[in-house]
């Protein structure tokens, strides 16, 4: 809470969201934390879109009937706002206190709870909808045709050219209310098969009545016919077309599925006879199946269902119902029907979960199996085969059928495409637009259920006006050269409050003119005044050539003084020369102005002291470590214009993906006001963002096979239900786009995918249309210059029809109109996303965005939850300039450029500026006169280095570099940093460069040149490779209260720490199906970097009771890293980029230290692990309320809300929500009982 202002009558309270979004309010002190949060509800959209939500201050969560005074607010702090949901705990289940120290905490649910974590488990059930009996069940079936009426006037607002396949009609499902499930699953106390009970069975069973597609929720008999689609607004009787037999079987599934969790509950083994007698009993209430169908189960699909002679049998079948045999007599007088309670309310989100997993593998097999043979069968009718043929191909599969995807596996290593073999691919040329190949898809490509949510981003009208008559005719002359008459309201807006001094910032969409608004005021003063000179920051080379091209098209014949250019790392000495005595508009970056302009700002003198305004473009880029670097760089040059050459220059910021661009803008340059101009007045065209899940299909494991003895695997082959490849996915897409004469963008996440998929993509062209395989191409880091201008310049005039490229194409670069962008899983931040996706539908054309999602936890909740994603706000921009480390490097830097001092460089440093001082005097990089009074005492550099700029990486560019040379052509094809280098090249790897393949021959390591030549080889390499965090102090349990702060209060420590990347091997795995077929061994040197962390233990104790109950412990503590990330930003001001957590590799099962770590990801650290430390307990609590409140029950992996971090650099795999709750509570204890008193955890119970 940030007390700005204070009065008797007011005070002023800023309140911050989780996502960085933040409101000033002013309240009276008298008045209580409750009304405040109804004022809230009222101004604040993050308040008034959550139905509960928490306030805290420092950690502290604020009760609803404090008053506004009982608080004290210091400078700087704010209230947060947490939601939560409501949540109705057990007293009886509650956590023993005897229990707390050891952590071993009991899982609580309520019906509640229960009816949360049982809804997800429904949606699935909702494959096996009702879709007739309307007689039987009205009341069901009444809700259905109101949902599917909600869902049809949905859909008459969507655009007609495009038919609407919306996740929500399948998301919504007819069967019984949740409550009616967990009122039956929360019947311990009475007789489970008595008459109340039995009906509410069979109204479930009831309501399972159809088998529908699990990708597009369709009937899967329906889905096979040639019949014309029904459309499920118009009828809900004619939807399915699933035989008797079928029906049958899946009420028999469903029906084992349930009554087992009763039997599991109360530790009974599921028996025939447990089974007969249930059957019997509700048979008298019109149940028709019987113990064949349930013995039909283990055939059709064993990974669900298997019967077994005894348990030892089925010991290692864990994730299958396990139906006994041979215990059925031995437990014959054991009476069933009134199970145990003590262990439900621990057990029952386990097994709600194993239920899930069970309804997919059912539903995913049995698909599988029906659409293999109707295929085999060459029929389109389910009715055309019994329940016998089935059974018969099932188990004939079991062998036939795996025999088959071996052949077929190993022919797909010839052609990449081929583990996409559902149908032919599409062979034709004829040009479509973006709203055409969405429905080209639906029936081709995606015809296979991948397309889950097509979101529709409405067209926006343009808002011109005139060009302002204040400015003068060569202006408006140079404007109408490039063709611009008028102006977009957004465009003038910004154009008058600059040429009137104000500093601005324009935050408007992607591509809506933004050049032009700090272009034109700076043409218009330059032109007047023959002397004033203008400064252009980009981040990136390839905007300041692209910003170059545009400024020399305006200003051609515009006036003969105007001299612009590039003063970059590429610039000749002769051209820098050339530069600063003649340029009035200088095009630089950060980089440049920190090592080279500013610490010899005298050549610069003549722009300097007519410097007349500073262009920061792409201010959004500027954030975390990077920002901090960058805020105090624009400090040093508005010092330096100041004190030595008496100029003040007016900023201007363009920013297009930020949530606090006004905020943002004026902390990096420490300016006191700036005219936000954000009422965007260009025009945008229809876009449609589609969500492409890639299908689920069968795939087996080479190294055994499977028999068909009593429908049990015998051998270690396992037949899986897995997602196809999405990079296959996406290069299939890729290619239909260009195909199809639209100009495409595909994002990839790293260099490695950016070349696999430009490798793919031509080899579904050359056998689809080979006259198109050189128009596609990659754009990565890594390329010389000299590649990447010529493929910047391709692109733009057309000559390139798609690129594969990272998030270097991710900024304003011009590159001609796109249609399409394709983004290969999610690229770390909401923002970015759509920065990408903007890179399409210039010029008001259509345009189509497709996200292709990985099976990583985080990409399947987006496609799950499409509105997640699309209704999610855009993360705020975040800059520290206090960083005290920072601060101290740019300090020795400003003290070369112009002694310090204390009386006028606190304007621009701020009040740290003393300490800081003092402790850089210490260190013996400064010194002062102490003759001279302490007001008007100077500082100046004294250190040993003469350049110390140089050694202050702003953004730490490594200078130590391996190169890849063609053996043949003996050309250097890239230079790659030494910390990625072994990724890329070692002895044995494939490296690929714009689509060709080569082999790396040799690695010199000590010249650094990796030798390769072209090859033909169909498969791909991957290393084997882990990462340490090396902490001194790590092998002490505790270290006592040593500690600088005079009262600590926590254990945590901040240390140096060493992180270590280990390569010890590689893979070779054949494209297409993926599959290893040969591992080697490497020896290379590891590579290290030192930086800093903050760390606490956790108790051993706590390790056991964890695995105890089954959960991971490995996966807890990854889970508990997130988490405490998730929540850093609410305490300090950094960015998701400037901290880490020790990530699982689930793939390395080494020792794991039972800790809780976070550090600097930089060398040499940032600082942000020394101010996490002395806050630890607070943010272990604030994370453990996070987790506690989240309402993202039954699900281990968690939700982005909680354990869930975007930037996770294992993909968020091995994560457990309830194991990090329990580990973080037994952090806490500890934490308590160390300092004999800790924080309060009622809060977060």
């Amino acid at each position: 809470m940030e007390e700005s202002s204070q009065t008797e009558e007011e005070r002023e309270i800023q309140v911050r969201s989780l996502n960085g979004e933040s409101i000033t309010l002013s309240m009276e002190p008298n008045k209580t934390i409750q009304e405040f949060k109804q004022l809230l509800k009222q101004v604040f959209p993050p308040a008034s879109t959550s139905s509960n939500f928490h306030l805290f201050l420092k950690g502290t969560k604020l009760s609803l009937q404090s008053q506004i005074s009982d608080f004290s607010i210091g400078s700087g702090e704010f209230l947060v706002l947490v939601p939560f949901g409501k949540k109705v705990r057990q007293k009886a289940q509650e956590i023993d206190e005897s229990a707390v120290s050891s952590s071993v905490p009991t899982e609580i649910l309520t019906s509640k709870l229960a009816a949360s974590t049982y809804s997800d488990l429904m949606q699935d059930l909702s494959s096996l909808q009702n879709v007739s009996s309307h007689e039987n069940h009205p009341d069901v079936n009444g809700e259905l045709e109101d949902r599917n009426e909600q869902t049809c006037r949905k859909s008459e607002v969507h655009s007609s050219q495009v038919k609407r396949k919306r996740k929500s009609i399948c998301d919504k499902s007819n069967g019984p209310s949740d409550e009616i499930i967990v009122d039956l699953l929360q019947s311990s106390h009475a007789n489970i098969l008595d008459e109340q009970n039995c009906k509410k069975i069979i109204q479930i069973l009831e309501s399972v009545n159809c088998l529908s597609d699990p990708a597009t929720a369709k009937c899967i008999c329906k889905a096979n016919s040639q019949d014309e689609e029904v459309d499920p607004c118009t009828s809900t009787c004619t939807l399915c077309m699933c035989p008797s037999w079928l029906k049958k079987i899946m009420k028999a599934f469903a029906f084992l599925n349930i009554y087992s969790v009763f039997l599991q509950l109360g530790r009974v083994k599921i028996t025939l006879g447990h089974l007969t007698k249930a059957v019997d009993q509700l048979s008298k209430f019109g149940l028709q199946i019987g113990i064949a169908d349930i013995e039909h189960l283990s055939v059709l699909c064993p990974k669900a269902v298997q019967i077994v002679d005894d348990e030892i049998e089925g010991a290692k079948l864990h994730d299958s119902l396990l139906i006994v045999i041979g215990s059925c007599l031995e437990q014959k007088d054991q009476h069933d029907n009134e199970l145990p309670t003590t262990k439900k309310s621990a057990s029952m989100s386990k097994f709600l979960n194993a239920m899930k997993k069970r309804v997919d593998s059912f539903i995913n097999i049995l698909s599988w199996a029906i659409k293999s043979l109707l295929h085999k069968k060459g029929s389109d009718m389910v009715e055309l085969f019994s329940l016998e043929e089935l059974l018969i191909f099932v188990k004939e599969s079991d062998t036939t059928a795996i025999e088959k995807e071996e052949k077929r596996a190993r022919r797909s290593n010839s052609r990449a495409s081929s583990s996409h073999s559902f149908e032919p691919r599409c062979h034709g040329t004829n040009a479509l637009l973006p709203v055409e190949m969405v429905e080209h898809l639906e029936h081709g490509l995606g015809s296979h259920g991948q397309i889950v949510h097509i979101e529709e981003i409405h067209s926006r009208r343009a808002n011109y006006v005139d060009i302002p008559s204040e400015l003068s005719e060569g202006t408006t002359f140079a404007l109408k050269r490039i063709g611009i008459t008028r102006l977009y309201s957004h465009q003038a807006e910004s154009i008058q409050a600059s040429l009137s001094g104000k500093h601005v910032v324009v935050a408007t969409m992607t591509s809506s003119g933004k050049s032009l608004c700090y272009n034109v005021p700076v043409l218009e003063v330059l032109s007047h005044n023959l002397l004033a000179c203008a400064l252009y920051l980009f981040p990136t080379k390839a905007l300041a050539q692209d910003q170059l091209r545009k400024l020399l098209a305006m200003t051609e014949g515009f006036d003969e003084s105007l001299q612009i250019g590039i003063y970059d790392g590429d610039t000749s000495q002769k051209d820098r020369i050339w530069l600063r005595d003649n340029a009035r508009m200088l095009i630089t970056n950060p980089d440049m102005l920190h090592v080279s302009i500013l610490p010899s700002h005298q050549q610069f003198r003549r722009i300097l002291s007519n410097l007349r305004f500073v262009i920061v473009d792409e201010a959004h880029s500027y954030k975390g470590a990077f920002g901090c670097h960058t805020a105090l760089i624009l400090r040093r040059l508005r010092r330096i214009c100041s004190h030595v050459y008496g100029s003040d220059p007016s900023f201007v910021f363009s920013t297009a993906t930020s949530s606090n661009p006004k905020e943002h803008v004026m902390e990096l340059a420490d300016l006191r006001a700036v005219e936000l101009i954000q009422n965007d007045g260009s025009p945008s065209s229809l876009k449609l963002f589609v969500l492409w899940n890639p299908p689920i299909c069968m795939r087996t494991d080479a190294k055994g096979v499977m028999t068909n003895k009593k429908a049990n695997v015998t051998g270690s082959g396992d037949a899986a239900a897995r997602r196809s490849s999405p990079i296959v996915e996406l290069s299939l897409l890729f290619a239909e786009m260009v195909q199809h004469g639209l100009r495409c963008i595909a994002f990839c996440k790293t260099r490695k995918l950016c070349e696999l998929v430009l490798c793919y993509t031509r080899e579904i062209l050359q056998e689809a249309a080979p006259n198109l395989v050189d128009t596609v191409c990659a754009y990565r880091g890594g390329y010389v210059a000299e590649d990447r201008r010529r493929i910047e310049s391709d692109l733009f005039n057309g000559r390139i029809c798609g690129i594969a490229a990272t998030n270097a194409l991710e900024l304003g670069i011009d590159v001609g109109h796109i249609d399409v962008t394709l983004h290969l899983g999610f690229p770390g931040s909401i923002a970015s996303l759509w920065q990408q996706v903007g890179r399409s539908g210039r010029r008001e054309r259509p345009s189509l965005a497709v996200y292709v999602a990985f099976d990583d936890p985080l990409d399947q909740y987006f496609m799950k939850f499409p509105q997640k994603l699309f209704r999610s706000p855009i993360e705020c921009c975040h800059v520290d300039s206090k960083n005290q480390q920072i601060l101290e490097q740019h300090l020795v830097c400003a003290a070369v450029e112009h002694p310090l001092s204390l009386t006028y460089d606190e304007n621009y440093f701020g009040p740290s500026l003393e300490s800081a001082i003092m402790t850089l005097k210490n260190k013996r990089f400064l010194t002062s006169d102490p003759s001279r009074d302490s007001s008007v005492r100077t500082w100046s550099y004294i250190g040993h280095e003469k350049a110390p700029s140089i050694a202050v990486s702003i953004r730490a560019i490594e200078t130590e570099r391996y190169k890849v040379i063609d053996k043949q052509k003996n050309e250097v094809l890239e230079e790659i940093e030494e910390s990625r280098a072994f990724f890329q090249v070692y002895e044995g790897a494939v490296y690929m460069n714009q689509g060709k393949i080569y082999l790396v021959k040799n690695l010199d390591l000590s010249s650094k040149i990796a030798w390769c030549q072209q090859a033909d080889v169909k498969y791909y390499t991957k290393t084997r490779d882990y990462t340490d965090i090396h902490v001194i102090g790590g092998q002490i349990a505790y270290l006592g209260r040593i500690t600088s702060m005079p009262f600590p209060r926590t254990t945590a420590l901040a240390t140096a720490c060493k992180v270590t990347t280990t390569w010890f091997g590689f893979r070779r795995i054949w494209r297409g199906s993926n599959r290893v077929f040969d591992t080697v061994d490497l020896s290379l040197p590891e590579y290290s970097y030192q930086s800093q962390a903050a760390w606490i233990r956790v108790p051993e104790s706590v390790k056991s009771a964890v695995e105890t109950l089954g959960y991971s412990f490995r996966g807890g503590l990854h889970a508990a890293g997130h988490a405490l990330l998730n929540v850093v930003p609410l305490y300090i001001i950094c960015n998701s980029s400037d901290l880490a957590s020790e990530c699982v590799n689930p793939h390395d099962g080494r020792y794991v230290p039972e800790r809780i770590l976070l550090y600097d990801p930089r060398p040499g650290g940032t600082g942000i692990s020394v101010q996490v430390q002395p806050l630890f307990a607070e943010l272990l609590v604030a994370a453990l309320e996070l987790l506690t409140s989240c309402p993202c029950f039954g699900d281990d992996a968690g939700c982005p809300n909680c354990v869930q971090n975007l930037a996770c650099r294992e993909y968020n795999e091995v994560l457990h929500k309830d194991a990090a709750i329990m580990i973080i509570k037994a952090v806490l204890d500890v934490e308590k009982s160390f300092f004999g008193q800790g924080p309060d955890l009622s809060k977060a119970s």
